[in-house]
């Protein structure tokens, strides 16, 4: 009987979503664009179920948004500190209505949805250290064997060889295990890595009718949800420059957003510095995420010195000096550039060579792809 193989095409079905999980999709890059903002966010997704009929009788935007209180992804708070019925505190009477914010749940799911979106679907293995390349003290087992020495853990001896290790030592008639019979299975060295993540939330992060500051956002909330789960005992700093330069926390980034500044890399990159020198991991690195050029330094009296025009060769002189106290204390620079301009992708070629970091010159689309796959280039670090 002659059978055939092959592969058998069909057309293609969408998964099924109920309403809910239909509209929250689009909600999740809503408020990831508007930076936490839940009004503004909900006014958008009512103009998008206009254009596009997302919903219908059974189900409004209404009833989204109590499913997303029911669920927990939101929340609703009232100036007086009454409840959702509007009644304030000793009887005040309210208005009903109060401020709606995302809740932490919320915030965790998008820095989840960032991760997929950029990074796909990463499994979490192991204790989260990076490779060396070089043997010690980890849990990942290289397969060679060698004598015990002090200091090794139980849990890596291999009986089996150091039993018949025993036995041809000793024989089996006056069988004795000592130090000497013990035979350890290696295991790879693992290193931490310390990583600072500078994100430009200067004003041209969002010039030229390109939104520039959300995909750097999602960038930094998909590494922060990397290093959490993969490589838990790495560290990860983030920081924002604008004027001046100043850390934010991982609770923070979905609400992000970029303000009237000038671009002072030379403060992002001092207190850059300053975060990885109390770190005591030896593998060290700074990526930057910025699409302007250096045009502004704080002067030792509190002045701000500012120039928008070109390129400034006093603020491009610190730059420089910046990225070489960088590479004396052994700390590479990666910058991503997000502008094409000629003269800006030459400063940063210089910047680059200054520290002997690395350059990539990207679009926003494959921003993500490229700073993961630098931080995974970065695991084997040398070892000072």
């Amino acid at each position: 009987m002659n059978t055939r193989n092959g592969f058998r095409f069909t057309p293609y079905e969408a998964p099924e979503q109920t309403p809910f999980e239909r509209l929250f999709e689009i909600f999740q890059e809503l408020i990831t664009h508007t930076s936490g903002d839940f009004d503004e966010a909900i006014d958008w997704l009512r103009e998008l179920d206009k254009e596009y009929e997302l919903t219908d009788d059974e189900y409004t935007i209404d009833d989204f948004i109590e499913e997303l209180k029911a669920k927990g992804y939101i929340r609703e708070e009232f100036e007086n500190g009454g409840d959702e019925s509007g009644n304030g505190k000793e009887g005040e009477d309210g208005d009903g209505k109060g401020q709606i914010s995302i809740t932490a749940k919320l915030e965790r799911l998008i820095r989840q949805r960032a991760l997929d979106q950029i990074f796909g679907k990463l499994k979490r293995h192991g204790a989260g250290n990076h490779k060396t390349g070089k043997s010690g003290q980890g849990d990942e087992h290289t397969g060679d064997l060698r004598e015990y020495r002090y200091g090794d853990g139980l849990e890596n001896i291999s009986m089996t060889e150091s039993l018949k290790n025993a036995q041809v030592n000793h024989g089996i008639g006056s069988f004795s295990l000592n130090e000497d019979d013990l035979v350890v299975e290696d295991t790879q060295y693992k290193a931490q890595m310390s990583t600072v993540l500078m994100i430009d939330i200067s004003h041209s992060m969002i010039l030229y009718g390109e939104d520039r500051i959300t995909p750097a956002k999602k960038v930094a909330m998909a590494l922060a949800e990397l290093i959490t789960t993969r490589y838990p005992k790495d560290t990860l700093d983030i920081l924002v420059f604008g004027n001046d330069a100043w850390p934010i926390t991982i609770k923070e980034l979905p609400y992000l957003k970029v303000g009237p500044y000038h671009t002072n890399t030379v403060a992002g990159l001092r207190l850059a510095m300053d975060l990885l020198r109390r770190k005591r991991n030896t593998n060290k690195q700074i990526f930057m995420i910025t699409d302007g050029k250096p045009s502004c330094l704080r002067l030792p009296d509190g002045n701000y010195y500012k120039n928008s025009v070109g390129l400034d060769d006093y603020i491009v002189e610190k730059c420089y000096n910046m990225a070489r106290q960088a590479r004396k204390l052994h700390i590479p620079i990666t910058t991503f550039m997000i502008a094409q301009d000629p003269y800006l992708m030459r400063f940063v070629r210089h910047f680059t060579e200054a520290n002997k970091g690395k350059a990539f010159f990207t679009g926003l689309k494959n921003l993500g792809e490229m700073i993961f796959e630098d931080y995974e280039t970065n695991r084997r670090k040398r070892m000072k």
